[in-house]
């Protein structure tokens, strides 16, 4: 019987990324089922952008954004406050042999993508990429 082998330093493994979009998938549901008794937590429309796992699937972050970027300190509270619930979920739904910790990050991504569309929206700017047309 074969270990999986270990990708030196090239990124995560197809396993890692496999379980990490499972869970993302399981816990976008069940955040959208409010399956967790919690109301504040039930209040919020939260997006599960990505999970990243651990290379031994024991840690899952997830990487979330409160709908319209308002709130995102309450909803990181929210979240983490309900961290071993959302776990038992998630590991229901994923069959593992081990129920990943979960840890919750904002999602910064969006932020950079809303500064690089204003940046790109710039007279300056339009000015200067209309000329590399030329």
């Amino acid at each position: 019987m074969s270990k999986t082998h270990h990708h030196g330093g090239s990124g995560p493994s197809q396993r890692q990324l496999r379980v990490g979009e499972l869970i993302r998938r399981s816990l976008a549901q069940i955040l959208a089922r409010e399956e967790v008794h919690d109301p504040d937590l039930n209040r919020m429309s939260i997006t599960v952008s990505e999970v990243r796992t651990s290379p031994d699937l024991r840690v899952a972050t997830a990487f979330v954004m409160p709908l319209g970027g308002r709130g995102r300190d309450e909803a990181l509270e929210a979240l983490r406050r309900n961290h071993g619930e959302l776990r038992r979920q998630v590991a229901r739904a994923v069959s593992l042999k081990f129920a990943p910790e979960l840890r919750f990050s904002i999602d910064e991504t969006f932020d950079r993508m809303e500064r690089t569309r204003a940046l790109l929206a710039r007279d300056e700017v339009r000015r200067d990429l209309e000329r590399d047309d030329d």
